[in-house]
């Protein structure tokens, strides 16, 4: 079997007499970016829109402010999300980490070794 693939595209389970499952670094990245708009306090991605209206958008935009690399089954994400007035940022940075790790090991069976959250906005308006 051909071991070469899309740079963008990676094996998560290879078997010879079944065949082989495989997931773009976009899904990771949609994965991402899902879990951290659930996690209360974040308004939305940098760039992106709020969390009710992400059914009505394409993957592109799930993606924005999201960055991942993926490394021999290891993933690194870099978020840039809005936060909500009022809400402690490292205590809320904490959940986003923890709900992103969560959320693309539970998933994808990959090793997440780090979130790194870039704060790019808070947002001022009220029931947004």
């Amino acid at each position: 079997m051909d071991k070469e693939m899309d740079k963008s595209t990676y094996v998560l389970q290879e078997e010879e007499n079944i065949g082989a499952v495989k997931i773009a670094d976009d899904v990771v990245a949609m994965i991402a970016g899902l879990a951290a708009t659930e996690v209360e306090g974040v308004s939305a991605m940098a760039g992106n829109v709020p969390n009710e209206l992400m059914s009505k958008v394409g993957m592109k935009k799930l993606t924005k402010g999201v960055k991942v690399d993926v490394f021999e089954r290891h993933v690194t994400v870099d978020l840039a999300i809005l936060m909500e007035y009022g809400y402690n940022i490292p205590a809320t940075c904490q959940k986003v980490q923890a709900k992103v790790k969560a959320a693309i090991e539970n998933m994808t069976g990959l090793n997440v070794t780090d979130v790194n959250i870039r704060i790019a906005g808070v947002n001022m308006q009220k029931g947004n």
